[in-house]
């Protein structure tokens, strides 16, 4: 390739299918301030432990639920497959709902169902009934996650994004870490229902936390937050950050029209995961989070069983996979935004460089570069790193427990924080990646994603006590490194051809855009 058509590929292929913006070139990307900005995603970041916390909080009680409703440990663990399941589903939904019309109003919804599952959870007294609450109450809890991306995607740009992404992953993460304590704590001495009654007014009181705190940051409803919509429950408190915000901004350089608004589009997520620039990279994150709620999951029986642990004990081994994530995500975190600002400045001396050497007036310093960056080198660097040190990790963990006698439980407790650590780097890393390469579907892409992994784990958790039981604890890890091993095609295919795919797509969409606006002006000359 010339440098001529190295430079004309730059100017050309635009990544953005979006339509046009409707900002000024003077108008902020978000008008909230870095001290709102904290506060927002401090109050995501908490309504998605919600997630891991209805999940996390019901490991330590497995045996003992299984006893008191008269099931084996088998059926109780289908129970953790079913919620899985209904975690990859739901955002399917919910996801899509919140790109459209608003987070707040999805957040409200899904509140009220968890509400009401936990609720019914803490008071029932059959296995049927509580599968069917399980699934329920995912259904109610998963979509926080995607929804929580949408914000950071509408409030943060790529140069930022990575740190913020990180503090959310960290938040979301910490009922890893005391969920499985709190479980343990509260099944040993008031019983396993006061797990649920405990989730119910939790997520009682916080609902009310969020409808006070959180503004409505969907762009196609308030831009970048400078605009007040109509429908109370967006308006609110969104006027109260304006009043407050440090930011400087001109209001009257705000255009009255807005982007148009889209239909939900529930099928969005799963052609997300079809798309050829996004499936790689999801499907290979899909196996690895699969592997690591196997070792979760597996974590409760195993070390009752084999270390003689009691409910309390088993829920404080579970502190060094949590400690693990929220640690591995927050460093992550500031490596991806370094990552991203080494990789802009670099691609931008190149270009500018090339572009001068062939005599295009073209100013480096104004041109829109973002649109431009190889975003696959800036994000996935880390990638292979981070799963083959979880690969050492698994297989450490599997072999270790499998000789109780002879290896002190320190050290599969040690290899859960390095899994934990590794396993959420990972996801944190093609998550900030996804909203980067899907800004307008940001909710629909974290969706995308939840569907592949946890219905990849709920197969994986159905399967990992039988395996373990049938062939050990150490073969059966074994086999899930070889997978794991296998899976590293993902990020080597997305990694040389996710970009040229990803360009050739957007161009379609550029143009399916045009010759829609072409025609609806057709259509209102007529």
């Amino acid at each position: 390739m010339t440098a001529e058509d190295n430079n004309e590929q730059i100017l050309v292929d635009a990544p953005s299918a979006e339509p046009p913006k409707s900002a000024t070139a003077d108008e902020p990307y978000s008008i909230f301030d870095a001290r709102q900005k904290g506060l927002i995603v401090l109050v995501v970041s908490t309504a998605a432990t919600f997630s891991g916390f209805a999940s996390n909080i019901y490991f330590p009680a497995l045996s003992t639920i299984a006893q008191d409703l008269n099931v084996s440990v088998e059926l109780i663990n289908l129970t953790v497959t079913s919620y899985l399941i209904f975690q990859g589903i739901a955002p399917s939904l919910w996801g899509p709902v919140s790109d459209v019309k608003g987070r707040r109003i999805a957040y409200t919804c899904t509140f009220l169902v968890f509400f009401g599952a936990c609720i019914g959870l803490a008071q029932t007294k059959h296995y049927a009934t509580l599968i069917v609450l399980r699934c329920m109450q995912s259904t109610g809890s998963a979509s926080t996650i995607a929804i929580g991306s949408g914000v950071i995607g509408d409030i943060t740009t790529r140069a930022d994004r990575g740190g913020f992404m990180g503090i959310f992953q960290a938040g979301l993460l910490v009922p890893v870490a005391v969920g499985p304590v709190i479980g343990g704590a509260l099944a040993g001495s008031l019983g396993w229902r006061a797990i649920f009654w405990f989730l119910t007014i939790y997520s009682g009181l916080f609902l009310l936390l969020l409808l006070l705190l959180l503004p409505e940051t969907l762009r196609s409803i308030v831009a970048n937050g400078s605009r007040i919509p109509t429908n109370p429950l967006h308006r609110y408190p969104l006027n109260i950050y304006l009043m407050t915000t440090r930011v400087k901004w001109d209001p009257d350089a705000i255009p009255p029209q807005l982007a148009a608004r889209k239909n939900i589009d529930v099928t969005g997520p799963f052609r997300i995961l079809s798309s050829k620039h996004a499936a790689p990279i999801i499907i290979f994150l899909a196996i690895y989070y699969a592997v690591w709620q196997m070792s979760i999951t597996a974590m409760s029986t195993l070390f009752q069983e084999r270390y003689g642990l009691d409910e309390i004990q088993v829920g404080l081994t579970f502190i060094a996979n949590g400690a693990g994530s929220m640690i591995g995500t927050l460093v992550t975190g500031k490596i991806l935004d370094m990552d991203y600002r080494r990789v802009k400045t670099k691609y931008e001396s190149q270009s500018c460089a090339t572009n001068v050497a062939i005599g295009i007036d073209l100013s480096c310093s104004t041109t829109n570069w973002e649109d431009h960056i190889p975003i696959e080198k800036a994000r996935l660097r880390l990638v292979p790193v981070f799963s083959l040190l979880q690969c050492m990790s698994i297989t450490l963990f599997g072999w270790t427990i499998q000789y109780p006698d002879h290896v002190n439980i320190a050290v599969p407790i040690v290899s859960t924080f390095i899994t934990g650590w590794t396993a959420v780097s990972t996801q944190s890393v093609i998550m900030t990646y996804l909203v980067d390469i899907f800004p307008n579907r940001s909710a629909a892409a974290s969706a995308s994603l939840n569907l592949a992994r946890c219905l990849f784990a709920a197969g994986g958790t159905s399967i990992v006590m039988p395996m373990t039981n049938r062939i050990g604890v150490g073969l059966a890890f074994t086999i899930c490194v070889a997978v794991q091993l296998v899976a590293l095609v993902g990020p080597f295919v997305q990694w040389n051809f996710a970009g040229a795919w990803r360009r050739e797509a957007q161009r379609k969409e550029r143009l399916e855009y045009e010759n829609k606006e072409k025609q609806s002006h057709r259509a209102a000359q007529v």
